[in-house]
């Protein structure tokens, strides 16, 4: 961060997101910057091949985002497009949030604050702010949603609203495209910041609101889909970051089997036999708690997903 005063650029990877993609950068558009603490911004926009009209829509109403700037890529994933985002950023201080995130009309002072002070009380740039994530269904009104406790989050780096020099950045060597499939790639990248000496300064001013549609039924083969990603990747991960720490975080621990062996008991609970009291929950308005029960079934794929990626890595 040359001298006090930053210059950011909000790197977002999009692919297939147009509708929450269009309040998630009228959001940065309208931005109120109260001091010299940042000079200006840019949002760095990586379209990662969508099929659904983002970059002709992008095109057409480029007037109304000014501060946009966007590049496109063949779909290869979020770690390729955050890559590309940081690559063209003309910033000294990048902030990742992802697509489907609405932020507040003060997330960027947040952040500018949160980073003059860090580097007052610490004497240097080796740390990263990290602001809150609200998950919300709500389309229309995303800023309304109130905290929950399940909006809490214990990870290190994750780029859904997060504040950090671009040096450092290139000094890790950004994020590993060889995590194709879903999760990890940045908590990877953060325990190499970690290993480089960089420390997590929480930022709860600067307010992000993920909105994903309210859970329902047809969305459960993605979901179980996601996580037998998940577990692979996490073998992926382990095998970059061979510790404790990397399994407890992946869940390839046999606390983490029996755990979730006992809660689905050994898999009795499942996408099937628990689909009517899944359906009478969405019936009667409560589809985050049916998305909570879900996760019962939806961890143990995970961990089962984890289990059999590294026998096959063996093997």
């Amino acid at each position: 961060m040359g001298g006090e005063a930053v210059f950011f650029s909000v790197v977002i990877p999009t692919y297939n997101r147009k509708p929450i993609l269009e309040k998630c950068l009228q959001a940065l558009e309208v931005q109120q910057l109260s001091h010299s603490a940042v000079t200006g911004y840019e949002v760095v926009l990586v379209d990662d091949g969508s099929t659904d009209g983002t970059l002709q829509w992008l095109e057409k109403c480029k007037n109304e985002f000014p501060h946009v700037r966007v590049f496109s890529q063949n779909h290869q994933g979020p770690s390729a497009a955050r890559n590309l985002g940081v690559e063209q950023a003309t910033g000294d201080t990048i902030i990742f949030i992802d697509s489907d995130l609405v932020v507040t009309e003060t997330f960027l002072q947040s952040h500018a604050d949160a980073l003059v002070a860090g580097k007052n009380k610490l004497g240097n740039d080796k740390f990263f702010t990290y602001g809150a994530v609200i998950n919300t269904a709500n389309f229309e009104n995303p800023t309304s949603e109130p905290y929950k406790i399940t909006d809490f989050s214990r990870a290190f780096f994750a780029t859904g609203n997060v504040a950090i020099a671009k040096h450092w950045l290139e000094k890790a060597g950004l994020f590993d495209t060889e995590f194709q499939l879903y999760g990890w790639e940045d908590l990877e990248l953060g325990v190499r910041l970690k290993n480089l000496g960089l420390v997590l300064i929480k930022c709860p001013q600067a307010v992000g609101y993920h909105w994903h549609p309210a859970f329902n039924i047809d969305q459960i083969p993605n979901l179980i889909d996601k996580e037998i990603q998940r577990g692979r990747m996490g073998v992926l991960f382990y095998q970059k970051h061979p510790t404790w720490q990397v399994r407890l975080m992946i869940q390839m621990t046999l606390l983490h089997k029996i755990l979730w062996g006992t809660l689905s008991l050994n898999g009795f609970l499942n996408e099937r036999t628990m689909l009517p009291i899944l359906k009478w929950l969405i019936s009667i308005g409560q589809s985050q708690l049916a998305l909570e029960l879900a996760r019962i079934f939806l961890n143990w794929y995970n961990v089962k997903g984890v289990y059999q990626a590294y026998a096959e890595m063996k093997g």
